[in-house]
């Protein structure tokens, strides 16, 4: 808890992903995937309550083995934040705000949560999230990495899976910056009842990143920037990278 903030972490966890079928069931450096999350959210002493957002029984199992607690949610959920919507809805859970902490970042840190929620208490944002800046020069195109470009005061002008922004005159005296995301997100509850009223854009259909939805209805993103080095898991590539990863750490 952050003063008088009730924080409260839902870890989405789909079972039919696209790119990596049954992702949520795997397991990394002798571990379940999902458990990761768990574990180091646990760690820290923010959160009120810890829960998975799942949408199938072979998930409860596996949440089950390690002792975890979850909340069955629709499978037609299409985001992480809709499963959180379908929660905030039910009534089941409340607080004020509401980390969503997807299943295939376990490399997330508690000093990473706690760089996410510094601004929550006296920051006029709806919605708070993560930057880092990209260091490998492989990841500025790569479409699985997300970027991000801010404004003077740190708030996202756009997401994008393309190289964002273009320097047109590559001068080697013209410092190139580039931001990736990080895919973990804090909502006032506020937030996360007017997301339930919002259709889709067609920004968010086209780059399938959910957070453009918020942005195209104005919505105020807070990026804090941390320095710490994650994998998101994708693809079952990003699974091995993650197990090299893994044994360095």
């Amino acid at each position: 808890m952050i003063r008088k903030k009730n924080i409260v972490c839902i870890i989405p966890a789909r079972l039919k992903s696209t790119r990596f079928p049954e992702k949520v069931l795997t397991h990394l450096a002798g571990k379940p995937l999902l458990q990761w999350a768990w574990d180091t959210a646990n760690s820290t002493t923010l959160f009120k309550e810890i829960y998975f957002a799942i949408d199938s029984e072979k998930t409860a199992k596996l949440i089950n083995s390690f002792n975890g607690k979850c909340i069955m949610t629709s499978e037609k959920c299409q985001s992480g934040t809709d499963r959180l919507v379908e929660i905030i809805h039910s009534g089941k859970i409340n607080a004020d705000i509401w980390v969503n902490w997807q299943g295939d970042e376990p490399f997330i840190t508690p000093k990473m949560i706690h760089t996410l929620l510094k601004t929550c208490e006296n920051e006029n944002a709806d919605m708070w999230t993560l930057k880092k800046r990209i260091l490998l020069p492989e990841q500025i195109s790569n479409p699985n990495i997300a970027k991000v470009v801010t404004d003077s005061n740190g708030y996202a002008l756009y997401f994008s899976r393309s190289t964002i922004p273009y320097y047109r005159d590559k001068h080697k005296s013209i410092e190139q910056v580039y931001y990736k995301h990080i895919g973990i997100y804090a909502y006032t509850s506020n937030a996360l009842r007017k997301i339930a009223q919002l259709g889709k854009c067609y920004l968010e259909d086209a780059e399938k990143l959910e957070q453009l939805r918020l942005l195209y209805y104005g919505f105020k993103i807070k990026l804090n920037e941390t320095d710490q080095e994650v994998i998101g898991i994708d693809t079952p590539q990003d699974l091995a990278k993650a197990e090299e990863y893994a044994k360095e750490k």
